[in-house]
């Protein structure tokens, strides 16, 4: 049996000295044991050669199951890290540095070990899109300006009403009649004025909004409009985007990432059309309660910046469910469709 482990090492000894291939040692090795294998079962009990390798052809199997065992727990683990890893946002544009007054108000992300100087960095590098300045985006912009994200775009065509103030908390009283993206870009760089703010008055439209999402790594959904959230997704899947969607009614409230590039369905795998008019009501239709708003507006900003920053896992082939009324919350897998007309035929 020693001769056996003397051969496996120099097999491997011999292999790293004249540069052998890593995938060659690995033949040679599952090779000898075969061949030793083969020794057990075909030659007599007693025979030298087969006393000479241990004798027993259940502790050449053994040894083959714990080996298998351990690739197989190691295959494992490298698929729940490839998992848990965030999709990435290109480091594309110079690193930032940042002034005194920035570092001082960034601490509490540096210091944390997920976070750090490196993914506040790409907090300032990235790019967001929020469509929607209303329930869900308000508190969505207000805590990425806050985090740092260094460009945030938000598109919206409405302007501010009296009724909008019981959640959309971006908005002021002062703020009635003005365009919805103007409150919010003046909100956000009151809050941190290190952030670059892109104000669009305008709906997504099937015209521009290709070229407007290709500005952008990352695009929160927080409309209620379900051909604006059709055209979104097409488009973020069109270019690869990873896609945060939020909705709500009443008590309730759903989030999702959708990024079939990495994994995952798409917006329509989930919601293959839109229902039927009355059965998924508008927030001025069915009512909501005021704080729903801001708990999944402020789960959308933290899935983005756990994109950004690469930490932790986000909600991608997963939706989240809150439930106010009873204080639950619920997460179950969501899958792609090989049918889906948007992502059914990539790699996704």
């Amino acid at each position: 049996m020693l001769l056996v482990f003397a051969l496996v090492g120099m097999i491997w000894g011999v292999g790293q000295l004249i540069g052998l291939p890593k995938g060659m040692r690995w033949s040679l090795t599952f090779l000898l044991w075969a061949a030793v294998v083969l020794a057990q079962l075909t030659l007599p009990e007693g025979h030298p050669l087969r006393e000479a390798t241990g004798g027993s052809v259940a502790l050449w199997l053994m040894l083959a199951g714990a080996g298998v065992l351990v690739w197989l727990y190691r295959m494992g683990l490298g698929w729940l890290r490839q998992r848990a890893q965030p999709d990435e946002v290109e480091d594309s544009a110079p690193k930032p540095t940042f002034s005194e007054t920035e570092l001082n108000r960034y601490a509490r992300h540096i210091v944390m070990r997920e976070v750090g100087g490196t993914g506040q960095k790409r907090l300032k590098n990235a790019k967001v899109l929020v469509i929607g300045a209303g329930g869900l985006g308000s508190p969505a912009l207000l805590y990425l300006a806050a985090a740092g994200v260094g460009t945030i775009g938000v598109i919206d065509d409405d302007e501010v009403d009296n009724s909008n103030l019981q959640r959309q908390v971006i908005h002021r009283d002062a703020d009635i009649g003005l365009p919805k993206v103007f409150s919010a870009e003046k909100a956000m760089k009151a809050q941190n004025p290190f952030v670059e703010v892109r104000p669009y008055k305008r709906r997504l439209e099937a015209e521009t909004a290709a070229d407007l999402i290709a500005a952008y790594d990352i695009v929160l959904d927080g409309t209620d409009n379900f051909d604006t959230r059709y055209l979104a997704n097409r488009i973020c899947v069109d270019q690869g985007k990873p896609l945060i969607s939020g909705a709500l009614s009443q008590w309730e409230g759903q989030i999702s990432v959708f990024h079939p590039k990495k994994g995952g369905p798409c917006y329509q795998c989930v919601f293959p059309e839109a229902p039927a008019a009355g059965l998924a009501p508008s927030c001025a239709e069915a009512g909501v309660i005021a704080p729903l708003p801001g708990v999944i507006g402020t789960m959308m900003a933290v899935e983005a910046m756990k994109l950004i920053t690469r930490a932790g896992a986000v909600l991608r082939g997963e939706m989240m469910i809150y439930d106010a009324l009873w204080g639950e919350t619920r997460k179950f897998t969501v899958k792609p469709r090989a049918d889906c007309p948007i992502c059914g035929k990539t790699d996704g």
